[in-house]
């Protein structure tokens, strides 16, 4: 009687990872970190210095889009919303400051514009600075949570999900346009002069605000690099892949995209508080659906799947507007959609993945005249 034996299943091990791969993420931060807190404050002038901080608030945006569209595949095109919602919050509460230090009860456009009826219900919380400080998170993200409950819940994905977030981003571009008397109208709350006790047209000041930018940008940095390593992460990435599958597993889906939607909304809301005292103004100009596309060409133009190079494609993306604009304004909104289907249809990666792109050509190649 013969007997077979089945041969033993192989095992397939990873190998650990080498001493070069296990410091490169430290590394790659603690070269950050000196890059943005040592070498830019000493090699740029003041103005762009303060430029950067601008762009660096772009860049955080990118941060929370690199963790919903890169890694959950959700396309944020209204982030415009959570962007000025922050923005507006810590605008409201310095607008009063500003008013409180000069003895008048009221914000001077409202002394302008206002009817007369003294400052209305819903601004008085915002002259708490921790409410305020609280709700330029708390808002954005409470938003987000209504919002994409009903809209996950509903399956809605694709392309109607990115129409919705652009509606959004219009709607509330428009109410603030019609809401004159109370938000400012098409300028906003502008000439903003000081944060929490400083007065922002003192160079040193602005420098301060600078640094602030420069760490949040790093510790949110860090925080969506542990979101993307963490089990959490790789149920984003198997949301993003295979959705239905994930249900079968006994996982919801809709709370798994939530999660990334509303930290992706917290993200650009303290984007939004920081961009205020750097620039000195918010207003329904800068939270649109331009803008809320601006925020995604530059993570999709620098890589959406690379936290790294999300970062250096928004700054890259926000300083060639500054600088092309200028020269061509009526020629950039056409380029910047351009790089947009550049970068999504040639180049899903981004610039991150040209590197990798290129290797795997070199290979293909090699491999194709070793068996020619």
């Amino acid at each position: 009687m013969t007997t077979t034996t089945e041969p033993a299943p192989s095992v397939v091990t990873t190998p650990p990872p080498s001493p070069l791969e296990r410091f490169r993420v430290p590394a790659g931060f603690a070269l950050g970190a000196v890059l943005l807190l040592g070498v830019a404050p000493l090699a740029l002038t003041d103005f762009r210095l303060n430029l950067l901080a601008k762009y660096l608030c772009y860049a955080i945006v990118a941060v929370g889009v690199s963790l919903a569209w890169g890694r959950g595949g959700l396309m944020v095109l209204g982030q415009g919303v959570f962007f000025g919602l922050g923005g507006y919050a810590m605008a409201m509460h310095l607008k009063l400051a500003d008013a409180a230090t000069t003895g008048e009860t009221l914000p001077d456009f409202m002394q302008l514009y206002g009817s007369g009826d003294g400052l209305p219900w819903w601004w008085k919380p915002f002259a708490n600075p921790a409410f305020a400080l609280a709700m330029t998170v708390v808002l954005p993200m409470a938003v987000a949570a209504l919002l994409g409950f009903f809209v996950f819940r509903r399956r809605v994905k694709g392309a109607y999900f990115a129409i919705l977030s652009q509606a959004l981003a219009a709607a509330l571009s428009i109410w603030l346009i019609g809401q004159q008397a109370t938000t400012g109208g098409t300028n906003g709350l502008t000439d903003i002069q000081g944060f929490f006790g400083y007065a922002l047209d003192d160079p040193v000041n602005l420098r301060m605000v600078y640094f602030v930018i420069a760490a949040v940008l790093l510790l949110l940095m860090v925080l969506a690099r542990q979101l993307f390593v963490s089990r959490y992460g790789e149920l984003l990435v198997a949301v993003r892949d295979s959705e239905e599958r994930v249900r079968f597993l006994g996982y919801d889906p809709a709370n798994v995209k939530l999660v990334a939607y509303v930290v992706a909304a917290g993200m650009a809301g303290l984007a939004g508080a920081l961009f205020v005292p750097a620039v000195g103004i918010i207003s329904p100009a800068l939270i649109g659906i331009v803008p809320s596309i601006g925020f995604v060409i530059g993570a999709a133009v620098g890589g959406r799947a690379s936290l790294v190079g999300a970062v250096l494609g928004a700054i890259a993306v926000a300083w060639a507007q500054s600088e092309l604009s200028d020269a061509f304004p009526a020629a950039w909104t056409y380029l910047q959609g351009m790089l947009f289907v550049l970068a999504v249809g040639f180049l899903p990666g981004g610039l991150a993945s040209l590197g990798v792109a290129l290797r795997r050509r070199r290979a293909a190649t090699r491999t194709t005249g070793e068996t020619a």
